[in-house]
This record gives C-alpha cells, structure tokens and sequence, in this order.
C-alpha cells in the first residue's frame, strides 16, 4: 500500500468519525430540546388546569406531549375586534363628528345640531300658516284669553309639537314695527318683534319666510324679520338680504345623518310680484314660479345631505284640487333629488300621494291663521336609522282661534276625506302614507 493510498484512508475514517460525532451531537440536542419542550408543555397545562382551564391535577399528569398539544389546538380561538381582524382603526367617531366640531363652518353653511328623543328615527313636524298679527282675530282672541300658548292649542296637539325632533312652521308674516302697507295689496300682516317668543313657546326650530307675505310692510319689515330672528337663535330659510342667502337651505345634524330643507314660494304668480323675490343683491324671497333656481338648488343639496325635504308655498286658494303648476313642479323636484316635498298655501287640505315614489303632501292647509272653522294637520316626518323616511298627517281642526288634535270619529273622518281626494296615495287608520 502506497504512502498515499494509506493517507487516503486516513481521511476517510477521519471523516467517518467526524460524521459520527455530529450525528451524535445533533441527536443529543434533539432530544434535549423534546425534553426541556415537553416539560414546558406540562408545566403550561399544569398552570392552567390549576386556574380552571383543564382537567384535575391527576388527569393531566397522565396526558401525552401530544395530548397537550391536541388540547390547545381544540380551545375555542381568542375573539379578535373585527376593526383587527380587517385591519381597520377602531373609532367611536360618527360621519359628522368633525363637522359638529366647526363650527364656524356649521355657522357659514347653516348647519345645526338637534338631539333627539331616540337614537332609532329623526322626527321632524311640518305645520302650515300662522299668524301673530294683532289686529287678527287669532291673536287678539289669544291676548284676550291671557296670551298663554295654550289658549291657542290643544294640549295633546302641543305635546306633538314640542316632542318633535325638529319643528318646522310657514311663518306668513314679517316681524317689524316699521314700513306701510304694500299698496293696492288686500290683506297684509304684521307681528310684534316680541310675539316671536310664541316660536319658542310651541316648540319651533325652523321658520320659513319663503311666502306671499313676509314682505308685506316693504323690504325693511323682512330685513327686521331676519334680525329678530338671529337675535334670539331662530334658524329661518326661504328669504334672505340676497339670493344667495334667500335660495340656501338650513341643515340639521341628528342621529349622525344630515337632514337638510329647502324652502321656496310660486306665490303670487306674477312677473312683478307684491312679494319681492330676492336678487343678487337685494333682500326678498326665493321665488320659484320659475323652477329654475329651485332645481339647482335641489340637485346642489342632494349632492351633500342624507335626507332633503323641499317646503314649498304652492297651489290656489281655497281649492282642494291640486293645479298643474303644483303637479309640474312636483315632478320637477322629485326627479331633482327631494326626499319628500310638503306644500302650504291654499289655506285647505290638499291631496296626499307619490311622484316618482317620492312622498308629496300637497298642502298642509291653515294650522293657526283665522276664525274660520276649518280642518288642518299637523304633518310628522319620520326618518329612520337607515334613511328611510315616512310620512304620517295627525288631523286636527282650527275653531274658535283655536287649533286642536283630533281622535276617534272625527280623526277617522278626515283621513277618510283626503283618502277621497287622493288618487296616488292613501292613509292608513293612523295617519300613515302608503302608495296605492
């Protein structure tokens, strides 16, 4: 044998040792580690059977390494916040929370917050014409009886106003002591600036100006109007110093949803109206007998709300019957992005019904406005969590100065009426729209 064939095989067993060596070391490592493993598994089952988790002390000491292991795998997994599991940030803030925050901007785009009686649904009331003027049989009746709130309503109809999340009335009158009488014009209205008080005594939030006679006394009893009203935090829409002020809505944060309203007026349906439209720099209403305006507005509100509702002065007086400026606009708006459309005006109940599946209440009729002996309703919006919104018209009837809600016979008999009146909607026993 060589010199290099013994090297050769020197090596060979060198490496064969070596080999030998490192099986040798990873095997006692291996086991070492199975060892120290399965006693840090005992030791873990151990604990947890002394807290409750497992079996009895006896029970557990019997089980395998692959017993433990089974045991963990079949424990019901720990629940992970789904904001976790989807890799969202959990926040408590809503929608609005940052815009409830500014506020200077809620005061530039007339935003308000409203709470409410329930975290389920927004209830908002729509009433038609009042009427604080004086020389008026409503009110000088009202001052002879003590000049309480409740001389003038039911206390049944009251609680329906004042428990309204958001109240709405057609304020058909100018709050001033100054200007004359627009000439040649048959009736015209004035109140006392201090008769506002009774806004806040029937539980008014929102008053619309947009109608035939909160001019009547010329441009300075709207401009004293609009003052008293920011005087005493009174939000109002449908008239304004300018167009622009005239044409905005005013919007309401409630259960973390935008409702936004809109107001305008057809009357009086002339060129050149008593009741001066607003312009772009003068002081007026927001005149719709020309939709043009009105729709963008519509479409510009649909844009940035949840909910809209159009308010608008309409239809001929003393006539049931709807007119075809009314049934024109009505589908006008509707197609424009309105929610619901509610009407006033015609000082009588008009029909109830859909356009386009929007809900449409034609007039609401007069609610506190004269001596007549007359039916009304007070109108209630019902805007559920999901933004679904429902009409439902609670009868009552205007006597003696008087307003109060109606029940049994006679609150059957005038759902029964617009029932009659109505072909596109019908009321259920409980005042509820539905669709025919």
């Amino acid at each position: 044998m060589t010199a290099s064939t013994s090297k050769q095989g020197k090596k060979r067993k060198r490496k064969k040792k070596k080999r030998t060596n490192k099986l040798a070391l990873f095997t006692v490592v291996f086991f070492s580690v199975l060892a120290v493993g399965g006693m840090f598994l005992t030791l873990v089952a151990a604990g947890r059977e002394k807290e409750g988790t497992g079996g009895t002390a006896g029970e557990s000491g019997k089980q395998t390494e692959e017993g433990h292991i089974l045991s963990q795998m079949e424990e019901e997994p720990e629940k992970v916040p789904e904001s976790v599991e989807t890799g969202e940030e959990e926040t408590d803030e809503s929608r609005y929370g940052a815009l409830l925050q500014d506020t200077e901007r809620m005061k530039q785009e007339r935003i308000y917050a409203a709470e409410t009686a329930s975290s389920e649904e927004v209830v908002l009331a729509f009433a038609g014409d009042i009427l604080f003027d004086p020389s008026y049989a409503m009110m000088a009746r009202l001052i002879q009886r003590g000049g309480a709130i409740e001389e003038a309503f039911s206390a049944e109809l009251l609680a329906e106003m004042r428990g309204a999340d958001i109240f709405v009335v057609n304020n058909e009158f100018p709050y001033s002591g100054r200007g004359t009488p627009l000439p040649g014009k048959q009736f015209t209205f004035r109140a006392k600036p201090e008769s506002a008080a009774y806004l806040t005594d029937m539980g008014v939030d929102l008053v619309s100006f947009a109608n035939n006679h909160a001019y009547d006394y010329g441009e300075v009893s709207l401009l004293d109007s609009l003052d008293t009203m920011e005087a005493m935090g009174m939000p109002y829409v449908g008239a304004g110093r300018n167009l622009e002020e005239a044409s905005a809505p005013v919007s309401f944060i409630a259960n973390d949803q935008k409702i936004t309203i809109l107001s305008a007026t057809q009357i009086e349906r002339n060129d050149n109206p008593d009741t001066k439209g607003a312009g772009e720099d003068t002081p007026g209403v927001f005149r719709c007998w020309n939709p043009d305006r009105l729709l963008e507005a519509v479409e510009k509100a649909r844009t940035d709300c949840d909910v809209l509702i159009v308010f608008i002065h309409w239809g001929t007086e003393s006539q049931a019957e709807t007119d075809w400026a009314q049934r024109e606009q009505a589908a006008s708006i509707a197609q424009a992005g309105a929610d619901i459309i509610i009407g006033a005006h015609s000082h009588c109940l008009q029909p109830v019904g859909y356009v386009n599946q929007v809900p449409v209440i034609y007039s609401l009729g007069n609610f506190w406005f004269n001596s007549k002996s007359l039916d009304t309703c007070l109108l209630q919006v019902r805007i559920s969590a999901e933004g679904e919104v429902t009409a439902r018209v609670l009868p009552a009837r205007q006597s003696d100065c008087r307003t109060k809600l109606l029940d049994g016979s006679e609150k059957a008999r005038v759902i029964n009426y617009l029932n009659s009146i109505s072909d596109s909607g019908t009321l259920d026993e409980d005042g509820y729209l539905h669709s025919r």
